[in-house]
């Protein structure tokens, strides 16, 4: 199994920046993909960026230009290194990490931490 803990949340001014980190352990080995999800109060879990274990990325339309992902797998770890920020980013954000072993997929969370943006 993974296990993944988030930190760099915060409240930021509209424009500003911040960067979110997650370090994973456990079986980390069989990770394919990492990336970062976000909830705002009242509404779904949606995709913000993933990043391959090849280095191809994915990104939400909303924050394309404005975030980018980087992973670093001898360190287990993935960032969201977030500019611009926007009110509508705020939201509790998630890392996520897919990994295939036993010849299935399987998902796996943080706890979130909190991204708020004042306007």
């Amino acid at each position: 199994q993974v296990q993944l803990v988030e930190s760099g949340g915060g409240l930021v001014q509209a424009g500003g920046s911040l960067r979110l980190s997650c370090v994973a352990s456990g079986t980390t080995s069989t990770i394919t993909r990492m990336g970062w999800y976000r909830q705002a109060p009242g509404k779904q879990r949606d995709l913000v960026a993933t990043i391959a274990s090849g280095g191809s990325t994915t990104f939400a339309d909303s924050v394309k230009g404005r975030f980018t992902i980087a992973r670093d797998s001898a360190k287990n770890t993935v960032s969201l290194q977030m500019n611009n920020l926007k009110p509508e980013d705020t939201a509790v954000y998630y890392c996520h990490a897919r990994e295939f072993r036993f010849a299935r997929f399987s998902d796996y969370w943080g706890q979130g931490t909190q991204v708020t943006v004042s306007s």
